[in-house]
């Protein structure tokens, strides 16, 4: 896609969230520092925007140069391509911050490729919170690279032992971000959004609403409350579901 391609769809974007009454032109140039006549301009097509305009109008609305892409065009860059082998997939192994925060995994974030059968993957079950995320993450969610795998930290994988041990290797379904039990005699695990990557923790979420639960399975370990900002809800801060756990011997 082209640079005035990119352009056309944070266009068509704004203009979406203007007309829906979730933005409007003045509030959006005070998060970017533009005039309201530069933005008029730009949502009129009378000029374009320099690419550190663009990266400022991104993060002023929370989205990213992926968001503007056809999913469909990242798959060629996309870090799992088919198989050789037809009864396997291919399941990247990224940072925590990478799998909390790029929708699309792409070859450079990729630490290792490690192989999972198809019929296996195929039989976890998906599901999408029912609240809408920010942003109308929940059909955008649907198009996030939706297995990755991560390793967990010396102290994230004390604070959920014997769940889990450090160096364990978590397969994360970023498909799963609802709240309801996978299986009625055992507790979800989650990959969840921290400021510096992810946390690996059960997740409640009390009747306020304003905040997520994390806690431990070991006592030893402080439950954490993690505050669900104005414009997001807990959707958006559960990376996915804990899917399948190999531990180093």
């Amino acid at each position: 896609m082209s640079f005035v391609g990119l352009q056309d769809n944070l266009r068509r974007e704004l203009r979406k969230r203007i007309e829906s009454g979730g933005l409007t032109g003045m509030e959006l140039a005070r998060r970017t520092g533009f005039t309201q006549a530069h933005i008029s301009n730009f949502l009129n097509r009378k000029r374009g925007l320099k690419l550190s305009a663009l990266d400022r109008m991104l993060k002023a609305i929370g989205l990213t140069l992926y968001d503007l892409l056809n999913p469909h065009e990242l798959g060629r860059f996309a870090a799992v391509p088919p198989g050789a082998d037809e009864d396997y997939l291919d399941v990247p192994l990224v940072e925590g911050r990478i799998a909390a925060g790029s929708e699309v995994i792409v070859n450079e974030d990729v630490k290792e490729v490690l192989k999972f059968r198809k019929a296996f993957l195929g039989r976890i079950r998906a599901e999408l919170a029912a609240v809408p995320a920010a942003g109308s993450a929940i059909p955008r969610r649907r198009e996030w690279t939706r297995f990755v795998l991560i390793k967990v930290d010396p102290k994230e994988g004390m604070s959920m032992w014997p769940r889990l041990s450090p160096g364990a290797t978590l397969l994360i379904d970023r498909h799963f971000n609802s709240l309801h039990a996978y299986r009625k005699t055992e507790r979800n695990m989650y990959a969840v959004r921290k400021p510096e990557g992810c946390t690996v923790k059960y997740v409640e979420m009390p009747r306020s609403g304003n905040h997520l639960v994390l806690r431990p399975h070991n006592s030893e370990y402080p439950v954490e409350l993690l505050p669900i900002e104005e414009g997001q809800t807990y959707a958006d801060l559960i990376v996915g579901r804990v899917a399948h756990v190999a531990i180093e011997t």
